[in-house]
């Protein structure tokens, strides 16, 4: 077993610190049963080719609404049309409101599913079910996670596309509904496949990952050396255990060694390095800088990157929020996808919009009970019968509008799309066969996704 002292830096709400990280990267696999878990996968995926393709998950968490961002209803009657109008974009009968003009110039490079739906308007049975692409029961009265998240899958699947890099990186952490890292982590597969959370702001001029330290007194050299003293007492190990088993603990060993040893990470994760220009189109503030930090940490290396847009649960004064928090996203969405165009990565990487539920099409009176417009402005219930999920890069067509919601926006009207299928598309343009098994904590295999079909408009 590989330990390394990576000194402390406070505990995460799993109880795991980031002191005994390395150590359950290289150990923690053995424990939920690896050789069962390698020979699912040979099962489920013969012979399946890996693209070099990564993703940038932008999580909005609390749920935004389909009808002021992407599915603008403006024949439909004022209590559910909004506040905003939708405006035109490069792609005929691709609108999107008024609060995106930036976005509106490069609809081309991304698609809108318009039409997926998971049916509940519980945060943590719609987090659940976006995240793992699972039900399991999970609502607000059974909060723990039940299935891995994609991310973790992925990270087991895959791991980092470059040596030195994690394979799997939260910017600037993985909540979800509060839950930290909630629905994004690698439940079954073992702490080891939890994002790697930078913490911080990466807006804030101090930012510095911490975790990237090494424990006072303790060098690369040094570090070398005790690597080759655990190389020398596994030799015994290697003798004794399973082939498959060795082989990926070493690959843990191997790439915990490469992250804390080598100066791959510690270069992308400096955003300090990028252009003021460039970090200025992203927005200087904490999710516009958070968006280009992924897109550094894809080119240098890592597989799997989320990032972190909270507080989307608009009960009341949706004008302020939204005003708040739309221009926002529109620089950082607008300004990732010209950036990976022009660094000539768009090909290469997925990026990813969504939220764990919409809000109701009718907006209610504004007063949260109390008397109408006393909160400020209407607002959006829950609501997850129509939901919008944005893709695009990575193989994906831009311009496509999948699906269509009905005259108000309350339900699929055309090709209803699910969790499960957004799940199956990320996987197919990473070379996942989306039809991968995992084993559930009895031993017995569970399909990763109940439906296992991408989007085929998509692709």
């Amino acid at each position: 077993m590989l330990r390394l002292d990576l000194g402390s830096t406070g505990r995460y709400c799993d109880g795991v610190d980031r002191r005994s990280f390395l150590q359950l990267g290289v150990a923690g696999m053995a424990s939920v049963g690896l050789p069962q878990l390698l020979r699912a996968r040979a099962v489920a995926a013969p012979g399946t080719p890996t693209r070099s393709t990564s993703v940038i998950l932008l999580w909005l968490d609390g749920g935004p609404s389909h009808l002021d961002l992407y599915d603008m209803k403006p024949d439909a009657p004022a209590e559910y049309r909004g506040i905003w109008k939708p405006i035109r974009t490069r792609v005929p009968g691709f609108d999107v409101t008024e609060l995106f003009p930036r976005q509106a110039q490069v609809t081309d490079k991304f698609s809108m599913v318009r039409s997926l739906h998971h049916d509940t308007g519980d945060h943590f049975a719609g987090g659940h079910r976006m995240l793992t692409a699972k039900d399991m029961g999970v609502s607000g009265a059974n909060t723990p996670q039940k299935f891995p998240g994609i991310g973790a899958v992925v990270d087991r699947e895959v791991g980092p596309r470059r040596p030195g890099m994690p394979g799997y990186v939260a910017v600037p952490y993985a909540a979800s509904i509060g839950l930290t890292p909630g629905y994004f982590g690698g439940h079954q597969l073992g702490t080891q496949h939890n994002p790697f959370a930078t913490g911080g702001d990466p807006n804030a001029p101090t930012f510095q990952v911490q975790n990237l330290n090494l424990v006072q007194g303790l060098t690369v050299e040094k570090l070398d050396d005790r690597r080759s003293l655990v190389r020398h007492f596994d030799t015994t190990r290697r003798a004794l255990a399973p082939l498959a088993e060795t082989q990926a603990m070493d690959r843990f060993a191997r790439e915990a060694y490469e992250f804390v040893g080598g100066p791959a990470a510690r270069q992308a994760f400096d955003i300090g390095k990028e252009d003021p220009r460039l970090r200025d189109t992203y927005g200087r503030h904490s999710w516009g800088q958070s968006t280009l930090l992924a897109r550094r940490l894809v080119e240098a290396g890592s597989t799997f990157v989320t990032v972190h847009f909270g507080g989307w649960d608009h009960h009341w004064d949706l004008k302020a929020g939204m005003e708040n928090y739309l221009p926002k996203v529109d620089t950082a969405v607008a300004a990732l996808f010209r950036d990976l165009d022009d660094r000539g990565l768009l090909d290469t990487t997925l990026v990813v919009l969504c939220g764990e539920f919409s809000r109701t099409p009718k907006m209610n009176d504004g007063g949260n009970g109390g008397a109408p417009m006393s909160k400020g402005t209407p607002g959006r219930d829950h609501w997850g019968n129509a939901m919008f999920c944005l893709m695009g890069g990575g193989g994906v067509k831009g311009g496509q509008v999948v699906g269509s919601t009905d005259r108000l926006g309350t339900a699929p009207h055309t090709r209803a799309v699910t969790p499960a299928n957004i799940h199956a598309t990320i996987y197919h343009v990473l070379g996942i066969d989306p039809k991968l098994q995992l084993l559930d904590p009895s031993g017995r295999p569970v399909s990763v996704l109940d439906d296992p079909e991408p989007i085929g408009e998509l692709l």
